[in-house]
């Protein structure tokens, strides 16, 4: 007989608290990305804005998100993280809101830039959260699980958005099921419970390694890099099918494969990652999705297309994730707010950079196909230099 004392059972990955997490942080990304591809059209076809203009309003929220994410790591490891997480997740989804009352481009970057503000600090206290209600034992697998909730609100939200957008052309229904749909994701949020951890008493003086994680600065630059090719290509890639390819409806296709290959790469490597290969799942995913930018610019038609969409979502499904294991294992346990916030702001500042980036270089050489030869060459530095130094400096400075 088996007595309980015996029993050598995994401990459980899905419970209802991760669960809740899962579900809420699908509805945040959901409600971004419902929008995320509509609004280049938004500012063409409303306020006449032209490509370079596109670029700078709609890097506003990756700059604020840049911005608030180191002190969000902060205030998430220094206060409850539940209550955190609750107070940034309402402003998020209050901020749907205001695009309601967006009569001028002006008026609409700023709302834009505030709304970014929201969305870091939320995407930090979430995944901090998730990562809080796993066992340490199902963590690295529970951390690449989780990005699957990004990953399927990719696949959905835009596909769907472009649905709604060529089917009944209005974008306030869009504004709308965002906002709501921000407010469901909320409500689950709030029924999550946690154990409430003691605020973190400090008695050294303010450095900036409470805000950002020091010892990850090249990773975080590798990131930054990978961040900026897909900014690069996620931002312009409904006006690069119209105007370049003549297609209206192919850009939702190209997120359903990209999100598609996210998904089956995070399937696949989640057990590698249990293992501990870690490095092995980051160099896979990079060289993978270099790939995927190469044929998206040098094959300019549907076949090169969707084959790209394909291989950069399989890249970066085993890429982001492996990368988020190795910032929590270059951090001591009490400062996983601040490693999430590290490789978020790195992501922000490479997706903000890119999109600034790609649309000063289509404004001024009049075509978009050199913004994402720029895009695939950031992508291949940034696979260099992980490869000559970030990925050896892990490996020598990683705590676990």
């Amino acid at each position: 007989m088996i007595g309980k004392e015996t029993r050598t059972d995994k401990p459980v990955l899905w419970n209802s608290n991760y669960v809740k997490v899962w579900i809420a942080n699908f509805m945040l990304f959901f409600a971004f990305y419902l929008l995320t591809p509509l609004l280049p059209l938004y500012l063409r076809d409303t306020f006449s804005a032209g490509k370079a203009m596109i670029g700078i309003v709609l890097s506003g929220y990756t700059l604020t998100a840049l911005c608030v994410r180191p002190f969000s790591g902060f205030v998430v490891d220094s206060f409850s993280r539940k209550k955190v997480l609750l107070i940034c997740y309402f402003c998020f989804a209050l901020f749907f809101a205001g695009y309601f009352i967006t009569g001028s481009l002006i008026l609409f970057a700023a709302i834009r830039t505030l709304h970014g503000a929201s969305y870091g600090a939320t995407t930090v206290a979430s995944s901090t959260m998730a990562v809080d209600v796993l066992h340490p034992e199902r963590r690295s697998e529970g951390i690449g699980y989780y990005g699957l909730s990004n990953n399927i609100a990719m696949a959905i939200g835009p596909s769907a958005g472009l649905y709604i957008y060529h089917t009944i052309h209005n974008f306030n229904l869009l504004f709308t099921l965002s906002l709501v749909i921000a407010f469901i994701g909320l409500a689950i949020d709030s029924t999550i419970h946690c154990r409430e951890r003691q605020p973190i008493r400090r008695e050294s003086k303010v450095s900036l390694d409470r805000f950002i994680l020091l010892k990850g600065w090249s990773e975080g630059i590798c990131v930054a890099a990978f961040a900026f090719s897909f900014g690069v290509i996620s931002t312009y890639i409904a006006i690069y099918s119209q105007e370049v390819l003549h297609i209206t409806s192919g850009s939702g296709t190209f997120f359903m494969l990209l999100a598609a290959g996210l998904i089956l790469s995070r399937l696949m490597g989640s057990k590698s990652l249990r293992e501990g290969k870690i490095v092995h799942n980051a160099s896979a995913g990079m060289l993978m999705s270099m790939c995927g930018y190469l044929v998206f610019t040098a094959v300019p038609n549907l076949y090169g297309y969707y084959a790209a969409a394909l291989m950069i979502g399989l890249g970066n499904g085993h890429m982001y994730p492996a990368m988020q294991t190795m910032f929590i294992n270059l951090a001591p346990h009490e400062r996983r707010g601040t490693a999430n916030s590290t490789i978020l702001t790195s992501w922000d500042l490479g997706v903000g950079i890119g999109i600034i980036g790609g649309g000063s270089v289509a404004e001024h050489l009049g075509c978009y196909s050199a913004a994402f030869w720029l895009a695939f060459a950031v992508n291949v530095v940034g696979v260099l230099f992980f490869f000559a130094y970030a990925r050896r400096s892990f490996l020598k400075n990683r705590l676990r």
